[in-house]
């Protein structure tokens, strides 16, 4: 930003304020719980498959992912970009099992059925691990924005991240869920042609051939972190209100093909970002945390502009289902943990916990925290929920197999953040390589903990039959 003129640096600043006020300017207004909470219509109507599609799409394709997958590409080639793209195979997972359990289970929500399946106290252990992972969404999609205005922990970093945040929190409070998805199909639509303009002065300096071939596809080379995506993808998704909300607001048929379909596109749409991260690569530019804004600087104003939008319509998209997925967990799971049908204002409970997460939840973004620890080290602490869901229909009323397998993953999790897992347990010798052990062993680990209790027991399988 250095070698901006003052006029370029009041057009990128003007062009947070106007994103902002247009976004609330076109969102529509949620005129009830039903549109607030679940994106239906003024008549009631639900989402179309096509909206529901691109909605889960972009959510998807969050600001810290394209920055991940370009780092990434910069680090190993074009491994590295398929290793992270291949988390994106989690949307179609969650929503072949997710259709599973409304059709042949009767859910209709994820807490819900935790509850009734695992009891409250698997309810409670879920939801706290969603509250964790909106609080991490929060500060890991405004610090992207925010390099792109200034070094980390600078002043104009922190302003641009805040100015983003309180853009997208108004036009949130607005529409909820409603204007989520409303403005998640414009912002994909931007983010396509941006991301194809960013491309076009990326991919003809080297060409896509050398490109598409440039690293090597070994353990240490990529490979461990792309099993290490493999592993999570059972687990990985269940943990996202942002995804699996989406999954219960239209028919069972939609919301799958919907959920396949995004899944695709997101793939593709990650590969082809980690091409900005192969192209740093090959032009020999130093791995540092934010690759796509050492790159944009390279390009002039214009593509500086082209990549900044990019970066600011995915994070905007995931930023504001952050907020409408917080809203919906305090107004409606939260009541249910506790044992009551809903609050008695509802909306109006969803929008003080949309304001308060958006003012504490940048608070890493201040101190300053690794981007991509939001997505590798949360991934090991709910490995443990893979048999949760995968083997639902075969268990009857089983606590303690939630638990075993939860509080697993969990423990695994953490002692892996805090390096405590033991070196014995790496596969291979890769920067990765501890994180596949901690996945493959503890996802075996947690498996095990889900099905003995059910050794143990005599009781029939019972499908879902509602919270209680």
């Amino acid at each position: 930003m250095s070698t901006m003129t003052e006029l370029q640096g009041v057009f990128f600043w003007s062009f947070l304020v106007v994103f902002g006020l247009v976004m609330y300017w076109i969102s529509p207004r949620a005129r009830d719980e039903a549109g607030f909470f679940h994106g239906a219509d003024d008549a009631g109507r639900p989402a179309s498959e096509w909206a529901l599609m691109m909605s889960v799409f972009i959510s998807w394709v969050f600001a810290k992912s394209v920055t991940n997958a370009a780092n990434l590409g910069a680090a190993y080639g074009i491994v590295g970009g398929l290793a992270y793209a291949a988390y994106w195979l989690s949307i179609p997972v969650a929503g072949w099992i997710i259709y599973r359990l409304r059709t042949r289970e009767g859910a209709t929500g994820m807490v819900s059925f935790l509850i009734a399946k695992y009891g409250r106290g698997a309810g409670l252990a879920f939801s706290a691990a969603i509250l964790v992972r909106l609080f991490n969404e929060v500060w890991s999609n405004t610090a992207v924005v925010g390099g792109y205005y200034g070094d980390a922990g600078s002043g104009a970093f922190i302003a641009a991240a805040l100015l983003f945040t309180a853009s997208v929190l108004f036009y949130s409070l607005k529409g909820g869920l409603r204007s989520s998805i409303f403005t998640d199909v414009i912002q994909a639509v931007v983010f396509v042609l941006f991301l194809g303009l960013t491309l076009l002065w990326v991919v003809p300096t080297h060409g896509p051939v050398a490109l598409l071939t440039e690293g090597e596809f070994a353990l240490g080379s990529g490979v461990d972190l792309l099993l290490v995506a493999v592993l999570q993808v059972l687990s990985y998704p269940f943990h996202d209100p942002v995804l699996t909300d989406r999954a219960f607001v239209t028919r069972e048929k939609t919301m799958l093909r919907a959920f396949i379909v995004a899944g695709v596109l997101g793939f593709l749409a990650i590969v082809a970002f980690s091409l900005v991260g192969v192209h740093a690569r090959l032009e020999g530019m130093p791995v540092s945390g934010n690759v796509p804004a050492d790159v944009a600087r390279v390009l002039g104003v214009a593509g500086f502009f082209a990549m900044a939008v990019v970066m600011i319509s995915s994070a905007a998209s995931t930023l504001d289902s952050t907020f409408t997925s917080l809203a919906r967990s305090v107004a409606h799971d939260l009541p249910l943990l506790a044992g009551r049908s809903k609050l008695l204002r509802p909306v109006l409970a969803g929008a003080i916990a949309m304001v308060v997460f958006a003012l504490i939840g940048n608070l890493p973004m201040i101190a300053g925290t690794d981007i991509l620890k939001a997505t590798t080290i949360s991934g090991t602490m709910v490995i443990g929920l893979a048999p949760v869901f995968l083997f639902s229909r075969w268990v009857g009323y089983s606590p303690l197999s939630f638990h075993l397998s939860f509080w697993t993953g969990m423990i695994l999790g953490t002692l892996l953040a805090v390096g405590a897992i033991p070196p014995g347990w790496a596969i291979g010798d890769g920067k990765y390589a501890l994180l596949l052990g901690t996945n493959l062993y503890g996802l075996g680990l947690c498996m095990t903990g889900f099905l003995l209790p059910l050794a143990f027991s005599r009781r029939p399988a019972r499908g879902y039959e509602g919270a209680a």
